[in-house]
Formats: structure tokens, C-alpha cells, sequence
């Protein structure tokens, strides 16, 4: 049983699952529908897709990139960081895609596998029987499990029917994104520091692109959705350069969905043990960056393959389980940590101390999981 169909939950559905494992998704939402803009594949999200034979999907799907473009405060170029191409030399080393096209990528293949996904159902109680795990459902019903995985995001609820303790730390930034045309110069990241705030453009297809902007030094709050257009275009009035022809592409919600999201800049890392007894937490739920390094993604992708791998080397799921922590932990650690401090010196102005941070944390990266 897995809790949370994100990306987490259905990398990890599908490796186990051809793997042998009959498995189960409860997701809490109500339909497959997915909220967000867009994200980043890097390279180490890649080399693990590519071992699950989804990267082609991902490629096609979305924008490959080769780097990120630092621009400074007066809008001139500070400097490339080039991105390991960790899928050969000839492809790109990072893709830029849609969170629902992605979301449609990986819920298919589990589903072709023999997942079933069961939408607006969370697990409710946990109880521990030995090698197996009793879980209640909000539906009522219950199962009798080998191994319950949580995978149901920052806030998890998995974790704490667990008894898993940890904290959720606010770093001062709320990061805004906005979906816009695609400028026919934006073919990478591009990342421009200002005088207070941080900004940046990355393409998700030969269309389109999201922008972000992370407002520094402010307190957590929640804005009325018809203010958040025209607050970001506000935020970005102080930026020079191609920032000034990204401005105005950020529009009014469309459809009735939103053009624009604001999220606080929270991190965790679950020190200790990730599981108790056969059910463990992964991806966000144990270990959550702040979104500086881009890295997300690939922390929670590798954590699918990487636990059905062990899982599948070890004769009984305690014994995989404790391996998969022993082989994650301070790859995950040294992920998170690295972006709290980007994070930090982003809100100090050092902006020159961080591009080389980028850099060696995506070299780092790029060694095998």
C-alpha cells in the first residue's frame, strides 16, 4: 500500500510492481488532476527514469536544457553553470516539463504495470503485526499489508501514523510561479538575482515556461487569489533586463484556474530511522529541500527505484528497508542541507557565493545513487 500518487508514489508503484509486488495507491485527492506549473528533471532524475525506460516520454514531453544563466542585479550575464549530462553527451542535462504532463507520464506506466490508484482515500490508522501492517481507510475498509509506503508529501500524514517525528522549517521566502509564453531566448534556465528578491525563467516546452520569483524576508500568509497576478508583477517591477519583457506576460487566472501560485520555502529531514517495522516514508515525506537546487524530483524519483531495488536484493522487506536508508540518508541530507544554505546567502545579497554551491552540489549529484 502506497500512500500518495505524486511523484514519489507512482516511481516507487511502478518499480515495485515489476518487481513482483501487487500494489495498491491511496490518494487523497479527489481526481487525477495535479496543482503546480512546472519542475525540473535534472540529471540524476533522468539516469533513474531512464532505468525505468520513461526518460524518452519525459524528453518528448518536455524542454531538454544543457545549463543555468546567473544574471546580476543590473541585468548582466554573471555567469554558466553547465549541467552533467548523466544520460550521454548528446542529450540535454536537465528537462524543464509541466507537473501535469509528467503526472500523465507516470501514471500511466503505473497503471500498464497493474498499479491500482484509488483517488479521494487516505490511510487513517496504522497498526503493526509483525511482518505484515493493518491500515484503515477513510472509506472504512482496512488491508492487511507486506509493506506500507508514505509517500503523501512534507505534511505527512504517513509519517506521524508511524510515529515518526520531525520538523518543518520556514526559511523567510515565499516562491511565486506563473506559466507564460515561452521567450525565444529562454533555452535554459536563466536565474537573475535583485536587490531584494530572486527571480527566473525555465521552459517546460518549445511554448512555455515558468516564471519564479522568491520573495525574501517576509512571514508565511496566504493572499487572496485575484491579488497574486498583479503582486507578482509588482515584485518583478525592480528587475532590469529580459526580466522587463517577462513581466508582462504574467496574467489573470484563466478558465477559472489560477495563473499564479505562492508557496513558502519549508525544508525537513527526518533524522534517524524512516521506518517503523515494514512501513517507511519516502520523497518529500522524510526528506524535503527547499526548491533552490532544483533537486526535488530526483530525490523522490530515486527513492522509488532505489527502495524496490533493495527490497528486491534482500530476503525480507526489514532487512531491504534498513539497506535503502543506509544507501539514501546522507545523499538526501547533504541535498537538503545544500539548499538551505543557497537558500540563506540568497537572502543575505551573496548572491557570487551561491552560483559556485549550485554548481558542486550538481556535480555532486551526478555521482551514482
Amino acid at each position: 500500500m502506497i500512500v500518495g500518487a505524486g511523484v514519489a508514489g507512482l516511481i516507487a508503484a511502478t518499480a515495485l510492481a515489476r518487481a513482483g509486488w501487487r500494489v495498491e495507491i491511496a490518494e487523497v485527492s479527489p481526481s487525477r488532476a495535479t496543482s503546480g506549473w512546472g519542475l525540473c528533471l535534472t540529471g540524476p532524475a533522468l539516469r533513474a527514469l531512464n532505468e525505468l525506460g520513461l526518460a524518452d516520454a519525459c524528453l518528448a514531453a518536455g524542454y531538454g536544457m544543457t545549463g543555468i544563466t546567473h544574471v546580476d542585479v543590473r541585468g548582466e550575464p554573471a555567469g554558466e553553470v553547465p549541467l552533467p549530462r548523466l544520460l550521454g553527451a548528446g542529450q540535454p542535462g536537465m528537462v524543464g516539463i509541466a507537473r501535469p504532463v509528467l503526472h500523465r507520464v507516470l501514471h500511466a506506466e503505473a497503471e500498464r504495470c497493474g498499479v491500482v490508484v484509488r483517488h479521494g482515500l487516505t490511510v487513517v490508522a496504522v497498526d503493526q503485526d509483525g511482518e505484515l501492517v493493518r491500515v484503515r481507510l477513510s472509506d472504512g475498509t482496512a488491508r492487511q499489508v507486506a509493506l506500507l509506503v508514505g509517500a503523501d508529501g512534507i505534511r505527512s500524514s504517513t509519517r506521524s501514523l508511524l510515529g515518526l517525528k520531525t520538523s518543518l522549517d520556514y526559511h523567510g521566502q515565499m516562491v511565486w510561479r506563473a506559466l507564460v509564453p515561452r521567450p525565444r531566448w529562454a533555452t535554459g534556465i536563466h536565474h537573475f538575482a535583485g536587490m531584494t528578491d530572486t527571480a527566473g525563467l525555465v521552459p517546460i516546452s518549445t511554448r512555455q515556461a515558468y516564471v519564479f520569483l522568491t520573495e525574501n524576508g517576509v512571514e508565511q500568509s496566504v493572499l487572496p487569489e485575484a491579488d497574486l497576478a498583479p503582486r507578482l508583477r509588482q515584485l518583478l517591477e525592480p528587475f532590469p533586463g529580459r526580466v522587463e519583457e517577462i513581466r508582462p506576460l504574467v496574467s489573470g487566472a484563466e478558465s477559472g484556474a489560477p495563473s499564479v501560485v505562492r508557496r513558502p520555502v519549508r525544508t525537513t529531514f527526518l533524522e534517524g530511522a524512516w521506518n517503523r517495522g515494514n512501513g517507511v516514508v519516502i520523497g518529500d515525506a522524510a526528506h524535503a529541500p527547499a526548491p533552490q537546487m532544483a533537486s526535488g524530483a530526483a530525490l523522490a524519483i530515486e527513492d522509488g527505484l532505489l527502495l524496490a531495488q533493495e527490497l528486491e536484493r534482500h530476503e525480507s522487506a526489514g532487512s531491504g528497508l534498513e539497506a535503502f536508508m543506509s544507501r539514501r540518508a546522507q545523499r538526501c541530507r547533504t541535498l537538503v542541507e545544500t539548499s538551505v544554505a543557497i537558500a540563506g546567502l540568497e537572502r543575505a545579497q551573496r548572491h557570487h557565493d551561491a552560483h559556485p554551491l549550485v554548481d558542486a552540489c550538481h556535480r555532486l549529484m551526478a555521482e551514482p545513487a
